[in-house]
């Protein structure tokens, strides 16, 4: 409680402080009652229609422009499957030379990502569907965090009684939309295409069982900083 108590001392006027920490008290997000965070350099509006972005997701878009500059020389294509906030559309957006197209099945965090992508000053094309439902056109990265904590895998309470439980959890012991996407990302992923996940920490050897099982790929896991397996890179060769 102390470290968030600097951190809306720090952010927020002093007017505010009393307000700010009666819902602090009553186990409110931090970034929620301030009301937006950094990620990858850029400033993103957050509210209960969102989950709030996580450092781990910045390794998902840092490995990605990694990838997308070493590997692309003209303008690329990338579609950003459950987009929430639009956190990882706009810093791709910000950082590659690329038309990005996002989509969500929520109406209300459409509206809340429309509102960052014009914040930091980018175009992103915004559509409201399921990331169940197969894409059209063809992409050169195709990118998802989608929900992947299984409905009986550990949350901790602030985060399941105030994020967006449909942005959390997954059926399948949580690989049920990795599957969904796997099913139709393929046809749609131009030469030299990547999709690039960001998974649970304890995915990766259900995910290489499903891969083998199921394709013939070449894929790569990555850790994040805190040495866990949480990023899976599929290569259309």
């Amino acid at each position: 409680m102390d470290e968030e108590i600097k951190y809306l001392k720090k952010y927020l006027p002093q007017d505010k402080w009393n307000m700010a920490l009666k819902r602090l008290e009553n186990n409110e997000p931090v970034q929620y009652i301030i009301g937006n965070v950094n990620f990858y350099g850029s400033l993103i509006k957050v509210d209960p229609r969102v989950l709030i972005p996580r450092f781990e997701t910045e390794g998902l878009v840092e490995r990605t422009i990694e990838y997308a500059l070493a590997n692309f020389k003209n303008k690329i294509k990338i579609i950003d499957l459950g987009t929430g906030s639009g956190c990882i559309a706009i810093s791709l957006k910000k950082h590659l030379s690329c038309d990005v197209d996002a989509l969500d099945i929520s109406k209300d965090a459409l509206v809340l990502a429309k509102e960052n992508a014009k914040l930091n000053n980018v175009y992103i094309n915004f559509y409201e569907s399921n990331i169940e439902e197969e894409i059209k056109g063809k992409y050169d990265i195709i990118i998802s965090n989608p929900p992947y904590i299984p409905f009986d895998g550990y949350v901790s309470k602030i985060v399941k009684d105030n994020e967006p439980n449909i942005a959390l959890f997954a059926l399948d012991q949580g690989l049920y939309y990795y599957k969904k996407i796997l099913s139709y990302a393929f046809k749609h992923l131009n030469p030299k295409g990547i999709i690039a996940f960001e998974i649970g920490d304890n995915q990766k050897e259900l995910l290489i069982n499903y891969i083998k099982e199921n394709y013939n790929i070449k894929y790569e896991f990555f850790k994040d900083l805190a040495g866990l397996d949480r990023y899976l890179f599929i290569y259309n060769e």
